[in-house]
């Protein structure tokens, strides 16, 4: 597994071992199983390859030692100061579109910015787990209003894409190939990022005649010590011109 790791991130064994202040040797007896690490070693090992949290209990478990990070139930009492901080995090952004997502992209909260973009979406996509993958590429979702879908359906995978590569998770790989698979609709009025001037890809998209820009960014949790917390993401929405910051004002007052 040591190797799998050092091998994703390009780095040699001579690299990974003067980064931990170990020797090329004692990391190669590790990966051979000729040593057993300690504890200490593994997590040094795992946060110098970047290993996610998830995997650094699998690295643990494979080295004879108990899990170090919790998985902790979104709904557990001992996570409710957090859900209440996102939700007045996200609360706090509006009108402006923002929403948390998992590991395989479910929503865990939203706000009103992101319903308003939902207007009109079927009831079979709303329907729990909500999923903003799904919600935004399905052809009967996100997809149609989308006037640069190609490019930001091209953003999207190579996003999970990733995630994939970083995370190795069945259920992701699962998703994509769902997502990646859905036609797209043909659209008579594609856009390209290159015909008008942002800072950042947007995302373009039609609602009630008009058309509305957005550039998206993405927080995670610094130092999580906890899987779930590990794998939250908020995704904001930044209105990308002064055409979309007044009807989205207009729209809340």
């Amino acid at each position: 597994m040591l190797r799998a790791w050092r091998e994703r991130r390009r780095v040699s064994q001579l690299e990974l071992a003067l980064r931990a202040g170990s020797s090329a040797r004692h990391i190669s007896f590790i990966e051979t199983g000729r040593s057993r690490p300690s504890e200490e070693m593994v997590l040094r090992l795992a946060e110098h390859l970047q290993v996610p949290v998830r995997e650094r209990n699998a690295l643990l478990l494979a080295a004879g030692h108990a899990p170090r990070y919790s998985e902790t139930p979104l709904d557990d009492p001992a996570l409710g100061a957090l859900r209440e901080g996102l939700e007045r995090l996200i609360q706090g952004y509006e009108p402006y579109p923002a929403l948390v997502v998992d590991a395989t992209y479910d929503v865990v909260t939203a706000n009103r910015g992101i319903t308003l973009l939902l207007q009109g979406v079927p009831e079979s996509l709303l329907a729990p787990p909500l999923n903003a993958m799904r919600l935004t590429l399905h052809p009967e979702g996100l997809a149609p209003r989308i006037r640069n879908l190609r490019q930001w359906r091209g953003h999207l995978l190579a996003q999970m894409e990733r995630q994939i590569a970083l995370h190795r998770s069945a259920a992701l790989r699962e998703l994509y190939e769902e997502v990646a698979a859905y036609p797209v609709p043909e659209s008579g009025t594609e856009e390209t990022a290159d015909d008008m001037s942002y800072v950042a890809l947007p995302l373009r998209i039609e609602h009630e005649g008009r058309v509305l820009s957005f550039v998206s960014s993405i927080s995670t949790f610094n130092t999580p010590m906890d899987v779930t917390v590990a794998e939250l993401a908020i995704e904001t929405f930044l209105p990308a011109d002064p055409a979309t910051v007044k009807y989205l004002q207009s729209v809340a007052t």
